[in-house]
């Protein structure tokens, strides 16, 4: 009986174990969100998805409907970046006047013998200085190559109550200007608690789910150790030993 109940205790934590495992990384922004008109720093967290091959080229494209402002890239070691251009129309009007050019492709080169190795990620940080005013997302295109030649292209769309698909868009949600989303770069007027991030999720649940199992384990450990004091013959006492 005891062998069957350790061993239904460990498939029950194995169960737990499987249920918080983390899902495949995907190309996403951090942060997440930011205020409307906003400047931030986004960075575009790429992982390495592949046991045999390294990422050696990532390509970010940039939405030109409701373009973003003022687009640097920031300088990553071991890549060389290219800024592509598109010629806006009709140009975007802000307090300096008409814009008619905005970011449309950035593509990261990775120095020859470089790159990403499997079970990393790299992070490509890009200074916008004006976030579009008028929607409350931006979306994001990525394609990723291997130097196996293999491509991952990240532009599935993200419906609201749709499955989450294979291969979804990077995304910026954008908040009411003013509002503080708690990002790194974002600048913003008030203070508000940050949201819990994706990582912060993945540990709170996969704490509960190890707690779950240990709490497990730790009754049937006393299950066990009452069926053996129930089972233990009663000592003798003195006076029934002297009859």
């Amino acid at each position: 009986m005891i062998p069957k109940l350790l061993a239904g205790a460990v498939l029950v934590a194995a169960i737990l174990a499987t249920a918080v495992a983390p899902a495949s990384a995907h190309v996403t922004t951090d942060p997440g969100s930011a205020p409307q008109g906003g400047e931030v720093t986004v960075r575009f967290r790429v992982p390495n998805e592949v046991a045999n091959a390294t990422v050696v080229k990532v390509d970010i494209a940039f939405p030109t409907d409701h373009p973003l402002l003022g687009v640097l890239a920031e300088p990553v070691a071991g890549w060389t970046s290219t800024v592509t251009e598109a010629t806006l129309n009709p140009p975007v009007q802000t307090d300096d006047g008409p814009v008619s050019q905005a970011v449309s492709q950035i593509t990261w080169t990775a120095a020859a013998g470089g790159g990403t190795p499997p079970t990393q990620f790299q992070e490509f940080p890009v200074l916008v200085q004006q976030l579009p005013k008028t929607v409350d997302q931006v979306v994001f295109k990525a394609v990723q190559t291997y130097s196996d030649g293999s491509v991952v292209r990240w532009i599935d769309p993200v419906v609201a109550g749709q499955p989450a698909p294979d291969h979804p868009t990077p995304i910026l949600k954008l908040t009411a200007a003013g509002s503080n989303t708690g990002g790194t770069g974002v600048t913003a007027a008030t203070s508000a608690p940050a949201p819990a991030t994706k990582t912060s999720d993945s540990t709170a649940r996969t704490l509960g789910a190890l707690g779950a199992a240990a709490g497990i384990l730790a009754l049937i450990v006393s299950v066990v150790g009452l069926r053996r004091r129930t089972a233990a013959p009663a000592p003798s006492s003195p006076a029934s030993a002297a009859e």
